[in-house]
């Protein structure tokens, strides 16, 4: 396991509960049989591989705790970087409506909304269990009255609504490849979130001219993509007519985010 010490406190806290300092201030402290039993339990669900965040049902993303499940993609540090992209380009005094396709437990667009409190927002999920989850978050976060949930897939049924900004975070794990992937994610993360298809492309085919549909003129798009993709999705928005495309890379140093604009009331189009 990549951090077994880190897996480890998170687990005693919660079993305990203790929190961190607690800890550190008073470490020989003895379990009483509860906690101990707990602590047991949750060591014997990890040592099965289990996520820690499916095991406490929470993760931190971004500036928030999010409530998850396993009907939802656990959300990871990577995404985070399309927040690094997407935020410098709404300042916190404008209002404008973000949709979020795909919106999972919530982590990208509540993240936005939490930064951003003159902003809006749409999630869409297929999942009926992602947008309760979504749904709960929302309101824990007091964000309830700026986000509106819809079940769907994609942008089937919004019709001729527009947004400012459209961000993504679609399936993009090759079919093949899914096997391969660890246990925590091959065995506990939904493979609706993670299969993208033999190349890993098929959301993003369906994905580019439809982001580019329910833009309003002059809107900005981000999408998540695997490390490898960056080439392939950058193409699909290209020729679906989307301008300004760039390829933004994660803390790793890694390709992770396609992020763009769409043509602007009144601005010629580029001579290619």
């Amino acid at each position: 396991m990549e951090s077994p010490t880190i897996d480890a406190r998170l687990l005693l806290e919660a079993a305990a509960p203790v929190s961190r300092a607690d800890i550190l201030a008073d470490p020989h402290r003895t379990l009483d049989d509860d906690a101990s039993a707990r602590f047991d339990a949750f060591v014997t669900r990890r040592a099965a591989r289990e996520p820690v965040s499916q095991i406490l049902g929470r993760k931190g993303f971004w500036t928030l705790m999010l409530n998850v499940s396993p009907g939802v993609l656990t959300p990871r540090p990577e995404t985070e970087s399309l927040l690094d992209v997407v935020l410098p380009a709404f300042p916190p005094e404008q209002a404008f409506s973000v949709l979020d396709l795909g919106v999972g437990s919530g982590a990208i667009i509540l993240s936005i909304l939490a930064e951003r409190p003159k902003a809006k927002g749409l999630g869409v999920d297929v999942s009926e269990d992602a947008l309760a989850v979504a749904r709960d978050n929302a309101a824990n976060l007091g964000l309830e009255k700026r986000l509106a949930l819809l079940r769907g897939d994609w942008t089937s049924g919004l019709g001729d609504a527009s947004f400012d900004l459209v961000v993504a975070n679609p399936p993009y794990i090759p079919t093949a490849e899914i096997e391969t992937l660890a246990p925590e994610v091959r065995n506990h993360d939904p493979r609706l979130a993670l299969d993208g298809g033999a190349d890993g492309l098929d959301a993003y085919r369906r994905l580019a001219p439809e982001i580019l549909r329910v833009l309003r003129p002059g809107g900005r798009f981000a999408v998540e993509i695997g490390h490898d993709q960056a080439t392939g999705v950058k193409s699909l928005f290209a020729e679906a007519g989307a301008e300004d495309v760039a390829v933004h890379r994660d803390l790793g140093d890694r390709d992770r985010v396609i992020a763009g604009a769409k043509k602007g009331l009144g601005k010629p189009r580029p001579n290619r």
